[in-house]
Formats: structure tokens, C-alpha cells, sequence
């Protein structure tokens, strides 16, 4: 398999699936701004979509999208270990954070990526990523130590990444310590290091 990817982008989600699983894998970087693959190849003519995280399976198929990446990558490797088994209840719950996160966690994060931005606009993406985060935090408000419980899953690789934009957009997150506790506890995970690494990014903060 091959995982095109962008340092520190949400493809870093699946990185760290494919490390937690041990399975073999290559990286192509792509830069997103030229669309172009680290060799030289069209990155559109790869994903149409021009965006990462694409990954080729080894009979040439690509899948797209992080969410569906990461649950192809948990049911087709290890049922029941980084998602729950399809059909339960427990995977709806699973399903129900993935949507979150992808739909309206990641994409508040959006327009801070903009240099541009006004500051009026730039107070009310913070202020909608606020309350976004607080949802999050109250999930972990009984103790647990991620998203669904005890157990490390595919939704938390995603969350830590989008979490692990916060301070390079400016975007302060200690009032929400269970959500910084968390980030601390993703990071020391040996796939999360090892993924981080590969992309030659900064411990996470």
C-alpha cells in the first residue's frame, strides 16, 4: 500500500492506523498547493478530489477520505480492534465521533488555514472551534481515557491530529485540560511517534 500525504495534514490520521496495525506501507508526499507527488506525478490524476490523505491499495485500487480509509483499515486487518464490529452499537458510536470530527471539527479549523483571514472573521472560526472542542472535552468527561472508552481507536488518531493544529493556528487550548491530557497521552504511543517522525514533525503539543 501507499499513503500520499501532506506533513502534518489530516493523511497523519491513517498513518498513524496503518503504524498501530503493523502493516507494510510506503509514503508519497504531495505538495497540495501544485498538486504534484514527491516523484513528479499528477496528484489529481491520483485523487480528483486534489486533497490527501489517497491511499493505494496493492492492486492499484485508491481509497479516499480519512474516515473511510481508517475503518477500511481496521475491518480489513484487525475486526474489532481499532473500531468496533460493524453493526453494533459500539460502532455507531464510533461512527458518530469520526462524523463529528470530519464534519465539523476539522472543517471549523478551515479558514484559520487562510493567511488572509480578518480578524473579525478569524474571531468567529476560533469562537465556532470553541464550541465544537467543548463537545469533545464533555465526551471524556467521565474519565475515560478516549473517545469511546478505554480502548485506543481510529476516531482518537483523528482527533489528536486536528487537536495537534491548535497551536501553530494560534488557537489556545488550555481551558480544556481533558482534551490537552489526551493529546499527552496520544502522543507517547509508539505508532504516534513513529508517524510523527516519518513526517519529521515536532513532538505534539
Amino acid at each position: 500500500m501507499k499513503l500520499f500525504y501532506s506533513p502534518g495534514a489530516c493523511s497523519l490520521s491513517p498513518h498513524i492506523v496503518l503504524r498501530e496495525l503493523g502493516l507494510p506501507f510506503t509514503l508519497e508526499a504531495v505538495d497540495l498547493k501544485t498538486k504534484r507527488t514527491e516523484s513528479g506525478a499528477d496528484f489529481t490524476a491520483i485523487n480528483p478530489k486534489g486533497y490527501v490523505p489517497a491511499l493505494q491499495l496493492d492492486d492499484g485500487e485508491v481509497l479516499t477520505e480519512g474516515a473511510a480509509i481508517v475503518q477500511y483499515l481496521a475491518d480489513k486487518h484487525a475486526p474489532g480492534r481499532l473500531a468496533p464490529l460493524a453493526g453494533t452499537v459500539e460502532r455507531a458510536r464510533l461512527n458518530g465521533h469520526l462524523n463529528f470530527i470530519s464534519a465539523e471539527l476539522h472543517k471549523a479549523f478551515g479558514p484559520l488555514f487562510n493567511p488572509a483571514l480578518a480578524a473579525e472573521a478569524r474571531e468567529a472560526a476560533v469562537a465556532n472551534i470553541g464550541r465544537k472542542l467543548d463537545v469533545v472535552e464533555n465526551a471524556l468527561a467521565d474519565g475515560r481515557p478516549y473517545l469511546t472508552g478505554p480502548d485506543f481507536t481510529v476516531a482518537d488518531a483523528y482527533v489528536f491530529v486536528v487537536l495537534s493544529w491548535a497551536p501553530k493556528l494560534g488557537v489556545d487550548l488550555a481551558r480544556w485540560s481533558r482534551l490537552n491530557e489526551f493529546s499527552q497521552r496520544v502522543s507517547t504511543r509508539a505508532a504516534v511517534q513513529a508517524a510523527m517522525a516519518a513526517e519529521r514533525l515536532p513532538k505534539a503539543a
